[in-house]
């Protein structure tokens, strides 16, 4: 390796490190230095409705960002589809690994405009615009992990020897007993049940981290009845299950997020305000607007509404439960696929 490549890769680990994550962003969403600088760095395709513009498990060289238009990727073996939009990118693994094989396959929805950056392309932007290129890097490897979670939930119930496999490794991380999984795990989702998060908040003050304030979402599918109604609880069960999982994605790992009943989830959060919270917010309702489910009519899509709150640290749940139901309602009311948050008095944060 040259001293020159060696000082460059040296100044990258040192900015990745340090650079902070822009909350506001969605995961897969570039800024808007990152889209300038892709924009100029990246040779153009245009696309036409329906055209394929890689297969599944084709080796990958190239990532591409979304200009305009819209494109599908279609995971196969029962996973959801997702939309990827205009000012957003995907296939970026090979960029950081080398040659990959694709695991899904993309098309355009409609008439696109594409950005390709290759990796030769990548590694000059790196040399030259390394700070830029830390934030984009730190938070494709975040989304990039949960991606891989996500893979694994799902893979997880179609594999019966891989769930005994990951429950015994659960067990062991958590020292839980099956007994107590049971109880305090949803069976449907995954998620934490009403009885665990409970017992979560008997021992909220073990949790806590400084600089943080607690805040609520209450997330609530729209039109559930009609779903079922019209494709069936089995496809019910699928859309309750890709939600649970989105609510997940939102979380940290000192967060909560629990099914409490029927369409109705909960994710309990430690943030550092409320601009957090809306960020959070905004993620799940992206996310779920992405989903589309192969085998339904018209390709099923869903969407959920959200209240939030920042919850007072001398009030209980019942408190913040009533505060977050009411900005909930609210975003009902305005005819949901959309969130509401509760106006409070400022919050101190734990020190």
């Amino acid at each position: 390796m040259s001293s020159e490549k060696a000082e460059s890769t040296s100044e990258l680990a040192q900015v990745l490190s340090a650079a902070p994550m822009r909350p506001a962003l969605l995961p897969r969403q570039l800024s808007d230095e990152e889209f300038a600088l892709f924009a100029r760095a990246g040779s153009a395709r245009q696309v036409g409705q329906g055209e394929i513009i890689f297969r599944r498990g084709e080796l990958g060289r190239s990532m591409f960002i979304v200009e305009s238009g819209q494109v599908q990727l279609e995971f196969g073996d029962g996973l959801p589809d997702k939309v990827i939009g205009a000012r957003e990118f995907f296939g970026e693994l090979v960029l950081f690994i080398g040659s990959h094989t694709r695991v899904a396959n993309a098309l355009a929805l409609g008439p696109a405009t594409l950005r390709i950056v290759d990796q030769e392309t990548f590694e000059k932007l790196v040399a030259s615009e390394s700070r830029l290129l830390a934030q984009f890097m730190r938070r494709s490897f975040s989304y990039l992990v949960a991606s891989e979670q996500q893979l694994i939930q799902s893979l997880k119930r179609r594999n019966e020897d891989l769930m005994v496999t990951l429950d015994s490794l659960r067990q062991t991380r958590t020292q839980l007993s099956t007994a107590q999984r049971l109880v305090q795990t949803d069976e449907l989702s995954g998620l934490c049940n009403r009885r665990g998060l409970y017992m979560f908040l008997e021992r909220l003050d073990e949790h806590r981290l400084p600089g943080t304030v607690l805040a609520l979402l209450l997330v609530d599918l729209d039109r559930f009845k009609q779903i079922n109604d019209r494709c069936g609880h089995l496809v019910g069960d699928q859309v309750l299950r890709a939600i649970a999982e989105e609510v997940q994605n939102a979380a940290s790992s000192v967060d909560v997020p629990c099914r409490l009943g029927g369409d109705e989830f909960a994710l309990l959060m430690q943030v550092t305000g409320e601009e957090e919270l809306r960020a959070r917010a905004t993620q799940i309702i992206s996310s779920v607007r992405a989903l589309r489910f192969p085998g339904t009519k018209d390709r099923l899509s869903v969407s959920v509404s959200i209240g939030g709150s920042m919850c007072g640290e001398q009030s209980d749940w019942a408190v913040w439960y009533s505060d977050a139901d009411a900005a909930l309602y609210e975003a009902k009311g305005r005819g949901g696929d959309g969130y509401h948050v509760a106006v409070h008095p400022p919050l101190h944060c734990v020190v």
